[in-house]
Parts: structure tokens; C-alpha cells; sequence
């Protein structure tokens, strides 16, 4: 049984809430480690833990309590310069807010906290007394702790939050557009009975058609307004990495610093959580096998301190996120060596790849190995992961990289996967659905472009050659004859040709999620302006594992 029985909606708006604190507290402390002084980021802290320590309070969570309220009174003593922060000290703080985010996974499970180790309370006390060296703290380490994990992980995942907060401007924008189409229904409504009544003249038509072309404005303005209530800024995701790339930096003997920009770019809040392993992935591998030890930096005429960028943007209709290093880089020749002698390609394809190819084969599920990590091995590590998770989010994935100068990697995302651009195909009178961001053009397939090689059918465009994959092939169904239009699509390193019987036409889905079954190849389903059921297909999956991406790769 809870020790929280009647307190649950309490417990959860806390724990909400001492979240969101605590993440800032990280990314504060990552700033001080650069700017111990900083007055603003002191205050910051000082506040989000006599926040946590209030909330607590009405929990009767004593553990938590005590160590914010020690935590408070060493910021306060900092603030107003008594004390001046030091490496031993953020140490101890550190190690102060990791045993807090300890206590609200216990929190979280129903149970009340238990107290933070002596030594932790110790050093605070210590420090808060004014002594110059507090009690060093050895960071407890657990069976399941690994280079790069996050600093706090929980013992149990949490269920996803299912709920967001909203500017309250953002909400009476929606409030006043609501009333605006009520306004315009009962227009509509008072047009109709005069038509039902006989009037059909030009002054009650032309004034109908004002009203459905209002009606349309205002529920386009209406769609726009909701679809910003599920955005957040992403700086609330990137808060958390600061501190994971620095434990995992000192676990290493390295000096690497994350710089963070675009914190205020917005993202659907869904796809915010969908996010937060791929680019934990990312940013581990670059801090652990991008950037070089100090003594190999300096041996190279680099600065001492590594530096990894993690960045995002809107480019349009699309979020952009970018994980670059200034270290070692990766080796295409190297890489395609590894894929080969995991049996993912043959020497022959490998001869074939340009080096873009060549450093997307590190995406690929298996090449990855256990023998000693390198910067060609480490690289591996979970990146088929990361792959798979943002294919899953309509979105794409390129890297960059030169020898000795570092890597780039850039995540191409949609806005929202609430509304959906996508391009209505069809196979016999059936349509399907592709989503618009990886098309890149529609095109005949007359006779002349289309030949053979090694046995599979092609097309030249623009001097290319591309593989022509018939989309009744990747849905199991007989082909009813030979292909004539072809859509030009984009997924991740490849190109090719997807073959259909027709088109009709270009639409903004609204995306239905099928939650209980979902066929493999697709990623849900939309309604048509006739009311049909349309299938919007999920091309990645469809295109299967990498022996057809590696069929792919051969044909072009």
C-alpha cells in the first residue's frame, strides 16, 4: 500500500514539479562549473531548492526536506558571497542532487524517501560551517551503471506524462477562435433555412459562400492554435545533458564541454520525449569516443578541453538537431572495412560506396562488435537505435565527419506528428499515403528510362542510376503490370524510385495512431475529405533490413 493513499494528485504535481526543478538545477550547475560567480545562476538554485524543499514539506517527505534545506542554506551562504564555489564543493552538490532525484524515484514508487547517505550531509554541513575542504563524497556506484548513463537514472521508468502545460495567452487564442466558428455556425445554420425556405437568389449564395470560406479560415486558424499548445521548447529536454556529458567526461579523464544553442526552438512534446535516448546516444559517443584524451589533443595542436555542440533549429517545416565534436572523426575506409568483415556488405559494394555511404554504414543493426572499443567500434554503439527511433518520427538522419577534425550528425525532423504533409498514392483504386518529407519528386517511368541491372529494374535520372521498388511488392500484393509513374524518395542515405499505379494529389493528414493493432509498414491512418480510410505507410519499415538497403546501394 501507498505511503501516499489520498495524496496521489498532490504526490504527482510535485513530482511534476521537483522534476523540472532539479533539471535546471543540472544545467545551472554545468554553467557555474564555467562561471562559479554567477550570481543570477546562485539565485536560480537557491530558489529551485527551497521550491522542492516546500513541496516536500507538504508530502511530509522529511529525507528530502533536510537535504534541500542543507542544500538551500549552502546556496544562500554562496549568493551573498560568504562562500565561494569550488571544485570539492560542486562535487558535494552534485552529489547532493543525484541522492535528491534517488529520492523521488522512491517518491514516485509510494514510498517515503529514505535519508541521504551521512557523508553527503556531512560535506554540506561542513561547507555550510565555512570549512575550506568539505567531506570528500564517493560517488555509489550500481550494478547497472555504465560509462554515459544518466546521472540519476531511475530504478523504474515512469509512465510517459500525458500531460503538458500551456501559456494561458496560447489557450484564449483557441478560446476566442471557438467562439468565432460558433458565430459562423449559426450563420450557416441561418443561411440553410433560408435555402430550405425557397431562397436561392445571388445576394443568398454569394453570402453562403462567404461564410464557408470564413468557416474555413477560422478552422485552419483554429488547427495552427492547437497544434502550438502541444509545443514545448526543447531546452527542457537539453537541460539534462550538461551534466551527464561532464560525469561521463570525468569518468574518463577527459575535460570535454557541452555547449548547448536553440533552447528556445519548439517542439512537439511528444516527439521532446521520443528524443531524449537517441540524442543520450549521440552525445555518450561523442564524448566517449569522439573526443580524445587530453594528452592525444594537445599532442594534436588541439585545445586541452574537448568540445561537443549539441544545437537545434526550425528550418521551415522541419526541426533540425545537430550532435558535432571537434575530435578524432571517424574513417570511411575503416568503417567499411568493419561492415565487411561483419558480413554486412560485400568487398564488391564496399568498393561502390562514396564516403557519405560509407558513414551511414555505422547505422546499420550488427555492426557494432565487443572487441575493444575504437572510434570505427564505439561509434556503433546503439546508433541502429537511434536510426530506428527517428525513421520512426518521419524524420532523417546524416553524418559528417573528416580524420582528426571531428563529426557532425544531423537529425531532420517534422514539426509536429500531430498533422502530417503527405502524398496520396494509389495501387488499383486503393490509396496510400507517403509522407510528404521524404519525396522528393514525382515522375514518369516510360520505357526508355527504365533497364535492367543485375537482374533488377532501374531508372536514370539525371544521370543516376536508381533502384525502381514497387510499392504492391512492399505490401505482399501481385503486380498488376508494368509500372508508369514513380515517386523519387529519400530515406536516410538512399535514393530510389518507389513504383505506384497513380497519384492523388497532396494532403495535410490528421495522424490516428492505431493503438492496439498496426501492420508492419504502417504508422497509422487518416481520414480523406470523402470520408475514405487512408493508410499513411511507415517507407522504413516497408524497405526492410539492410540487406535491401544494401540491395539498394548496389543498384545505385
Amino acid at each position: 500500500m501507498s505511503d501516499f493513499a489520498g495524496m496521489e494528485g498532490l504526490l504527482e504535481d510535485f513530482l511534476r514539479e521537483a522534476d523540472d526543478h532539479l533539471s535546471e538545477v543540472d544545467s545551472k550547475l554545468a554553467g557555474l562549473e564555467r562561471a562559479p560567480d554567477d550570481l543570477d545562476l546562485l539565485d536560480d538554485i537557491f530558489c529551485s531548492f527551497l521550491t522542492i524543499k516546500g513541496g516536500a514539506g507538504l508530502l511530509d517527505a522529511g529525507a528530502l526536506v533536510t537535504l534541500c534545506q542543507l542544500t538551500g542554506r549552502l546556496f544562500d551562504r554562496l549568493r551573498s558571497g560568504r562562500l565561494r564555489l569550488d571544485a570539492a564543493l560542486l562535487e558535494a552538490v552534485m552529489e547532493a542532487t543525484r541522492d535528491a532525484r534517488r529520492m523521488l524515484d522512491e517518491l514516485a514508487q509510494g514510498r517515503r524517501p529514505r535519508p541521504a547517505p551521512a557523508a553527503v550531509l556531512d560535506a554540506l554541513r561542513r561547507a555550510i560551517a565555512g570549512e575550506t575542504a568539505p567531506v570528500a563524497v564517493v560517488r555509489r556506484r550500481r550494478a547497472d551503471d555504465r560509462p554515459g548513463g544518466s546521472a540519476g537514472r531511475r530504478v523504474e521508468e515512469r509512465d510517459r506524462d500525458a500531460t503538458i502545460r500551456v501559456d494561458t495567452l496560447r489557450l484564449d487564442q483557441v478560446l476566442n477562435l471557438s467562439g468565432e466558428i460558433g458565430l459562423t455556425k449559426n450563420r450557416l445554420t441561418s443561411l440553410r433555412a433560408d435555402i430550405l425556405a425557397g431562397r436561392t437568389d445571388a445576394e443568398t449564395l454569394h453570402a453562403l459562400d462567404q461564410a464557408v470560406s470564413q468557416l474555413d479560415l477560422l478552422v485552419s486558424d483554429l488547427q495552427s492554435s492547437v497544434m502550438k499548445t502541444r509545443m514545448q521548447p526543447i531546452g527542457r529536454l537539453f537541460q539534462k545533458y550538461p551534466r551527464i556529458a561532464r560525469d561521463l567526461a570525468r569518468q574518463l579523464g577527459k575535460d570535454v564541454e557541452l555547449v548547448l544553442a536553440g533552447e528556445e526552438t519548439e517542439v512537439d512534446k511528444t516527439m521532446i520525449e521520443d528524443l531524449a535516448d537517441p540524442l543520450l546516444h549521440l552525445i555518450r559517443n561523442a564524448v566517449d569516443h569522439g573526443i580524445e584524451p587530453p594528452h592525444e589533443r594537445l599532442a594534436a595542436g588541439k585545445p586541452e578541453k574537448g568540445s561537443v555542440r549539441l544545437e537545434a533549429r526550425q528550418e521551415g517545416d522541419h526541426i533540425v538537431l545537430i550532435v558535432a565534436d571537434d575530435g578524432r572523426g571517424m574513417s570511411a575506409e575503416r568503417i567499411r572495412a568493419r561492415a565487411v568483415d561483419r558480413g554486412l556488405i560485400s568487398e564488391e559494394e564496399a568498393s561502390g560506396l562514396d564516403e557519405r555511404q560509407s558513414l551511414h554504414l555505422i547505422l546499420l543493426p550488427g555492426f557494432s562488435t565487443k572487441t575493444q572499443s575504437t572510434d570505427v567500434s564505439g561509434r556503433g554503439v546503439g546508433m541502429d537505435v537511434v536510426r530506428t527511433k527517428v525513421h520512426g518520427l518521419s524524420g532523417s538522419i546524416d553524418l559528417r565527419s573528416e580524420v582528426g577534425r571531428g563529426s557532425l550528425i544531423l537529425i531532420s525532423l517534422p514539426l509536429t506528428l500531430a498533422i502530417l504533409p503527405v502524398l496520396l498514392v494509389q495501387l488499383g483504386d486503393q490509396p496510400f499515403a507517403l509522407p510528404l518529407s521524404l519525396v522528393r519528386e514525382i515522375l514518369p517511368l516510360t520505357a526508355g528510362k527504365l533497364q535492367k541491372v543485375g537482374g533488377k529494374r532501374t531508372c536514370v535520372v539525371r544521370g543516376e542510376i536508381l533502384p525502381v521498388i514497387p510499392l504492391s511488392r512492399l505490401l505482399g500484393r501481385p503486380e498488376t503490370g508494368a509500372p508508369q509513374h514513380g515517386v523519387l524518395m529519400q530515406s536516410g542515405e538512399c535514393s530510389f524510385i518507389l513504383a505506384v499505379d497513380s497519384f492523388a494529389g497532396r494532403d495535410d493528414a490528421v495522424v490516428k495512431p492505431l493503438e492496439d493493432f498496426r501492420p508492419r509498414g504502417v504508422a497509422g491512418v487518416t481520414t480523406l475529405a470523402d470520408g475514405r480510410i487512408v493508410l499513411i505507410l511507415d517507407i522504413n519499415e516497408l524497405l526492410g533490413d539492410a540487406g535491401q538497403l544494401s540491395e539498394k546501394r548496389k543498384a545505385a
